[in-house]
């Protein structure tokens, strides 16, 4: 997959691959992923560009690990697996994920740049940094790392 190729283009790339392999889990998910930026363009009347794909993608990612979660708490492994093997198919077309030291950088570059201090900065520096980090990190675990340094 070539980086002037766009990530609606490789996915359906991948989906008629997973065809041809006859990988029906893969195709599965890959077919959610189509489903979602169809519902999306329907519903918005807008067609799906990069930017939209990966916010799209990483909200599908969040959902499956709340998903995880639920389920391992209510004892359903067998589901919970599930979800994991669709995460990592999401994934692959999700740009590498940053380290936490990486995160860390970034949030205080942008917390340089914002007036405000405390938990009052919380809201200027995610959305800082929110276009940034936008498919490349948990937005749930970099919001406490946000929360962590305002606190201190």
């Amino acid at each position: 997959m070539s980086e002037a190729e766009s990530l609606v283009a490789q996915i359906k790339a991948s989906m008629k691959e997973a065809m041809k392999a006859r990988d029906k889990e893969r195709l599965g998910t890959i077919r959610l992923m189509q489903a979602e930026f169809k519902r999306v363009e329907v519903d918005e009347r807008i067609d799906v560009d990069d930017a939209r794909a990966l916010t799209i993608l990483d909200k599908m990612v969040k959902q499956r690990r709340d998903s995880v979660s639920q389920f391992q708490a209510a004892g359903r492994d067998e589901l919970a697996a599930i979800e994991l093997s669709e995460i990592a198919v999401i994934q692959e077309f999700l740009p590498q994920q940053l380290t936490d030291d990486e995160i860390n950088a970034l949030i205080d570059e942008a917390l340089a740049g914002i007036d405000a201090t405390g938990m009052a900065a919380m809201g200027p520096l995610m959305g800082a940094i929110k276009p940034k980090l936008q498919g490349r990190a948990d937005m749930g675990a970099v919001s406490k790392m946000v929360k962590a340094k305002l606190n201190a």
